[in-house]
């Protein structure tokens, strides 16, 4: 049996459309995708680790992926107005599954952020 674990479909939504609507705001994104890849990500790590668990959000949930979040939410007050309009089709959790683990690159993230950005100077490592 698969293991899953309860996630807001705000979080969900925000892989799969690429607009932060989760109720928890960044920190909505960290659980689901440090869930789904059973790694503690950093920052920088986020946009990659999407683009990875993305298509298996989108399998998982096609109905729920294939929401686009209308333009103008810029508060979370109207990304909560949003998302109570989907709660009668979706509720407001989903069980979501890890990503396969041969689908995930796991990098460790001093070395990934040398490799975005190869002339930074990172406290810890340079000094």
């Amino acid at each position: 049996m698969t293991e899953t674990k309860n996630f807001h479909i705000g979080d969900v939504i925000s892989v799969t459309d690429g607009k932060l609507v989760s109720p928890d705001h960044i920190g909505g994104i960290y659980n689901i995708l440090g869930w789904m890849t059973g790694e503690s990500l950093m920052t920088h790590s986020l946009p990659r680790v999407s683009r990875e668990c993305e298509p298996f959000l989108r399998e998982q949930f096609p109905d729920l992926s294939a929401e686009v979040v209308p333009d103008g939410i810029n508060s979370l007050d109207k990304a909560v107005a949003y998302l109570e309009t989907l709660y009668p089709k979706y509720g407001q959790f989903v069980a979501v599954a890890k990503i396969p683990e041969g689908d995930h690159t796991s990098i460790d993230p001093m070395a990934e952020i040398k490799m975005m950005r190869p002339d930074a100077i990172i406290v810890g490592l340079d000094s």
